[in-house]
């Protein structure tokens, strides 16, 4: 049985773009696989808390040295990163907040990010160990920013996520959606597009 997970980051949660794209792509994934499971964690509603000098120290204590405080903020990591580790596909719903990623989705970040757990240092580097897996980005931005120095997004998830080993990421854009009516829905219409065509593979495959 496959598993989704859906991440949703938009301060609005349902009623956000970035949400609204993810879930007519989980819609159609659904659809292709009638038996499989979705979880959905929607950080507006129930955000992860900011990385702190106190949940910082926690990831590096040893764990026969932790108090149990310490252990309760790497217990919630651990939950978070098999929550992930668990998944086939990942639907992450991406809206930019001041030419970045919303600070929710940083948060979940630095709390996945775990040396020997997610990713490994070696001699020639660092190893990715969240393998195998396929990851849909849905990002809504207000102006036009694909293939410009102001897209800080692009680069960044894709370097994050290619770091903790998901290096099959795939996105997709609606963007100018506050430059006029018009433009938005030709806009959104174009990426509903793009979902169409990811969904072709996944109902012949079904």
């Amino acid at each position: 049985m496959q598993t989704l997970l859906q991440l949703n980051t938009s301060l609005f949660t349902g009623d956000g773009q970035s949400t609204r794209l993810s879930n007519a792509f989980v819609d159609a994934w659904q659809s292709a696989n009638p038996q499989g499971k979705v979880i959905v964690r929607d950080l507006a509603a129930d955000p992860v808390p900011h990385l702190d000098a106190q949940r910082f120290g926690a990831f590096l204590s040893k764990p026969e040295e932790r108090t149990a405080q310490q252990q309760g903020i790497v217990d919630f990591s651990d939950a978070l990163i098999e929550e992930i580790r668990g998944a086939d596909v990942i639907a992450l719903g991406l809206p930019m907040y001041n030419f970045g990623i919303p600070s929710t989705l940083k948060a979940y970040f630095d709390h996945i990010a775990r040396a020997g757990v997610t990713f490994r240092y070696t001699a020639t580097g660092p190893v990715g160990l969240l393998t195998g897996k396929k990851v849909y980005v849905f990002a809504a931005r207000g102006g036009q920013y694909v293939g410009t120095p102001a897209d800080t997004q692009t680069a960044y998830v894709r370097d994050f996520l290619r770091f903790i080993g998901l290096s099959d990421v795939e996105f997709v854009y609606a963007e100018g959606l506050a430059l006029g009516e018009e433009g938005k829905q030709a806009s959104l219409a174009r990426a509903e597009g793009v979902i169409r065509q990811l969904a072709q593979p996944l109902r012949a495959a079904a």
